[in-house]
């Protein structure tokens, strides 16, 4: 089965027991749409348990971006060479930004660790994909962690930009593609609508399955083969 989930931002727990609740095994496939860090304790965790299991593939979000940008700049030696130029203005901002944007827990938990394994963290980061095309079941699914700002169904995936797809929001009252189903996280669905608080947002072959998880909602996740849904409170 090939299954899809998003926006974790640190709840390793809650991750856990999706995982037990889908029987997730090695003839699975997991999606994760981003946004596995920040906001909640324990985002680095969920990396290192991702990390050992090679049917999980990541797609980046907006927050892995924010940290592997910064935790790659700091990430160094800092010598007699190097100590007056290396941590400029643009550094010191990006580092402000991120903190500001939910990234304390990571950046703990991330200086705690040896530096061997904050190496590995960081190859891990740099490998995260922008997207993943899929056919299941004769069913196309496009998955993205935020959206396709500047649309055009005649636009390839690999035209638009990292930010139009990992800051990005989509239109959900608008339908993006007649023949596929454009599967996103990023924003939270009661934001698309009230009446899908805490529950998968599937309209106008859109499905948005950030449930806010991290905000006192539910973790989703989808079944691409079935179109299942799963909670976990």
């Amino acid at each position: 089965m090939i299954y899809v989930m998003s926006d974790l931002h640190g709840c390793y727990d809650k991750y856990k027991q999706m995982l037990e609740k889908i029987k997730f095994n090695n003839e699975d496939t997991l999606y994760v749409l981003g946004d596995i860090v920040d906001r909640g304790d324990d985002g680095i965790k969920i990396l290192l348990d991702m990390m050992q299991r090679s049917n999980v593939v990541p797609l980046l979000g907006n927050h892995e971006f924010m940290a592997y940008s910064v935790l790659k700049k700091y990430n160094v030696e800092i010598t007699a060479e190097n100590y007056n130029k290396h941590l400029d203005s643009e550094a010191i901002e990006m580092f402000e930004n991120w903190m500001f944007n939910g990234g304390i827990p990571t950046c703990q938990a991330f200086s705690k660790l040896d530096r061997s394994v904050r190496d590995s963290i960081l190859d891990y980061l740099g490998e995260f994909e922008l997207y993943e095309e899929l056919e299941v079941n004769d069913r196309e699914f496009v998955l993205v962690h935020g959206g396709l700002v500047g649309f055009s169904e005649d636009k390839d995936l690999s035209e638009y930009d990292i930010h139009d797809i990992i800051w990005g929001r989509c239109d959900y009252e608008k339908r993006y593609f007649d023949d596929k189903f454009l599967v996103t996280g990023h924003t939270p669905t009661h934001n698309i609508n009230p009446e899908y608080k805490g529950k998968i947002y599937i309209n106008k072959n859109h499905i948005a399955i950030d449930c806010g998880s991290v905000f006192g909602g539910r973790l989703g996740c989808i079944c691409l083969d079935t179109l299942e849904e799963y909670y976990v409170d």
